[in-house]
């Protein structure tokens, strides 16, 4: 029962110290009861299953106070995430206890956190990908903690948490073994000065960042269109009609850009058809009168086609000898009439791909790609698109889920992307911390970046964030407007977006190692140092 209370414990504790509702600090000694339970479980020599057992049950506690919204949009997608992720995490914990009974403490933790970092890293990479709970996103409401993040990326505070927690781990640990209360307040000074110093340094980097880019003028729009009731059912013209009526009151001849979401214009879009689309009209009607402005917006493209050639790896068969390929897109449309289109490339599971669909659709039929109410592969491209003014300024255009992606996001700053534009539909998950943990996230690509953000939201929540990842103006959730000001450009370049996700890559080569070395070397009693 002890065990069940300290797995419960750690599940609570990792929850409330989540965003936007939570404190980070839980968070730096969330896994402390579950790593109890674990060397409890390890040196009483107990069953494997109850390792396995007990961190799932921590692990589930976690996800589903932290991601149950995804039910507003799809019960069944709610429970198999919930259930997968929770079980991946938990088999992470197993090979950690299989490994720590054959290795030193030393050795041990430091498997354990690059095998979870390991972990992170495959979710933002397989096509299972979530990465919603992976560690370093949990400062997504105190960013002026991790300001470092331009050096390190969210890795940066995965590893950050897992320190303090084997920290900690060790130093209750040691006063079990030797009742000595001296090793306690050791510990608090020590986990307390490797907390601190790296707010510190964040406070000096954000009190000495300055943003000295080119004034850009924005307006983004907030259609507050609800995709369950209305989006489908609503002509491209009627939301024509209603973006220009939006921009009419905002637009200056100083206006940049404008900037619509996520697939607002979702009307049987055919991909050949686009020069002369309602859409494209829609756009060269706003702009007409402003020759300095430039229009950027989602779109539902549909490519139809009989020629089997064409046909590829996420292309869509209608019927017998007819196929589609099915495009979320970012538009953009300058003053000239030129145009530009980016497709999405970072899928929502089962919503927009069928994960490893030629194993598992034989299997399960399409219950897996019926998650989100599609049955429709998305197709995407391989390279993150930046669209240019005539005067050169570079908008790199984001499309929803791709924003949750760090590594992915600085693909558009190395094609010179001066700020970036997110485009996003957060309706689906209704009036929970789904929309407030999505907008949380995209704080910390401006700061790995140190790109100005502009984020539309067609239900909100719609905003502008600087190059800081402080939220500079917002428009409120299930509000119809239009949010007008004025962002900097940059064109440096951060060590993150050289680098990337650095940290991972050398945690998956240590865990490699460790693993190798200790399940061939011959066990022997372990200690703690």
């Amino acid at each position: 029962m002890k065990n069940i209370l300290l797995a419960i414990s750690s599940g609570l504790l990792l929850a409330i110290g989540w965003p936007t509702y939570g404190f980070p600090l839980f968070l730096f000694f969330g896994f402390v009861p579950l790593l109890i339970t674990e060397y409890k479980i390890r040196n009483n020599k107990f069953h494997k299953s109850q390792v396995f057992g007990l961190a799932f049950l921590a692990l589930f506690i976690w996800n589903m106070i932290t991601t149950w919204w995804i039910y507003n949009s799809t019960p069944f997608g709610m429970w198999f995430a919930e259930i997968v992720n929770s079980l991946l995490m938990a088999l992470v914990f197993l090979i950690y206890h299989i490994i720590a009974r054959r290795a030193s403490f030393t050795i041990g933790s430091i498997f354990l956190i690059c095998i979870w970092m390991s972990f992170e890293y495959l979710h933002l990479q397989w096509q299972f990908s979530w990465p919603w709970l992976n560690l370093g996103n949990g400062f997504a409401n105190f960013t002026s903690w991790i300001q470092w993040y331009e050096y390190t990326g969210t890795f940066g505070g995965s590893l950050w948490i897992w320190i303090v927690n084997i920290g900690i781990y060790k130093s209750v640990l040691l006063f079990i073994e030797h009742k000595d209360k001296s090793i306690l307040y050791r510990s608090a000074i020590r986990n307390g000065l490797v907390i601190l110093i790296p707010i510190l340094i964040s406070f000096i980097i954000l009190k000495t960042y300055e943003e000295d880019g080119q004034d850009v003028e924005v307006i983004i729009l907030q259609p507050n269109i609800n995709p369950y009731t209305e989006k489908y059912n609503t002509t491209d013209d009627r939301v024509g009609t209603l973006l220009n009526s939006l921009t009419a009151s905002k637009i200056s001849n100083k206006t940049d850009f404008i900037i619509a979401p996520e697939t607002v214009f979702a009307d049987n879009n055919r991909l050949k058809n686009f020069q002369s689309s309602i859409a494209k009209k829609t756009a060269l009607s706003i702009i007409s009168k402003y020759p300095k402005s430039n229009f950027l917006s989602g779109i539902s493209l549909i490519d139809v086609f009989r020629d089997p050639s064409k046909v590829h790896s996420q292309t869509n068969e209608h019927k017998s000898g007819v196929f589609y390929d099915d495009y979320n897109s970012a538009f953009f449309v300058r003053p000239d009439g030129t145009d530009e289109l980016y497709h999405k490339s970072k899928l929502v599971v089962g919503v927009e791909n069928f994960p490893y669909q030629s194993i598992f659709k034989p299997i399960v039929g399409d219950a897996m790609i019926d998650l989100g109410g599609t049955v429709a592969k998305k197709t995407t491209q391989s390279d993150r698109e930046v669209f240019f003014t005539k005067e050169g300024i570079g908008a790199g255009p984001i499309i929803c889920y791709e924003s949750v992606y760090g590594e992915f996001v600085s693909g558009y700053v190395r094609n010179n992307a001066d700020f970036l534009a997110i485009i996003t539909n957060d309706a689906w998950w209704g009036v929970t911390q789904g929309h407030k943990q999505h907008l949380a996230y995209a704080k910390f690509r401006a700061i790995e970046t140190r790109r100005s953000i502009a984020r539309s939201a067609n239900t909100g929540i719609s905003a502008i964030i600087d190059q800081t990842g402080t939220i500079v103006s917002s428009l409120g959730y299930n509000e119809q407007g239009a949010l007008k000001g004025t962002l900097k450009t940059n064109d440096k370049i951060t060590f993150y977006v050289k680098a990337g996700d650095y940290l991972a890559r050398v945690a998956i080569f240590l865990m490699i190692f460790i693993f190798l070395f200790s399940v061939t070397r011959r066990r022997k009693k372990i200690s703690i140092p």
